[in-house]
């Protein structure tokens, strides 16, 4: 190959018509993640304790990350696209909720903040 054809190629211009190529670093194959690039992008997560000793996995939420609209459980309202809020998740997952995705819950970080002085629903 010339070398003119070999320039901007990765893997020192090797075609996608090469024998010997492994499906490993094959021209489909999906890079590992950053985890600091994955933690900018959908924020950090910790963990806290409310009022009643629970554990909660707290993540905050960019706005630029914030693609959906949600429903505030601490106030009702919803919170629009583009919002910066934290999504928080028991520690532990109720018995027979299967934990996970449906367990999360997104959260205007004001009401967040103030869940410890209001009545449990």
């Amino acid at each position: 190959m010339s070398p003119r054809k070999n320039s901007g190629r990765p893997n020192g211009g090797s075609s996608s018509s090469s024998a010997g190529r492994s499906s490993a670093g094959g021209k489909h194959s999906r890079p590992t993640p950053d985890p600091d690039e994955l933690g900018r992008s959908f924020g950090y997560q910790h963990t806290e304790a409310d009022a009643y000793g629970e554990d909660w996995i707290v993540r905050q939420v960019t706005g630029a990350a914030a693609t959906k609209t949600y429903r505030c459980p601490g106030c009702d309202p919803e919170i629009p696209p583009g919002t910066p809020h934290l999504v928080a998740w028991p520690s532990v997952p109720e018995y027979g909720s299967g934990g996970g995705v449906g367990e999360r819950r997104h959260w205007h970080t004001a009401c967040w903040n103030a869940r410890g002085r209001r009545k449990r629903r």
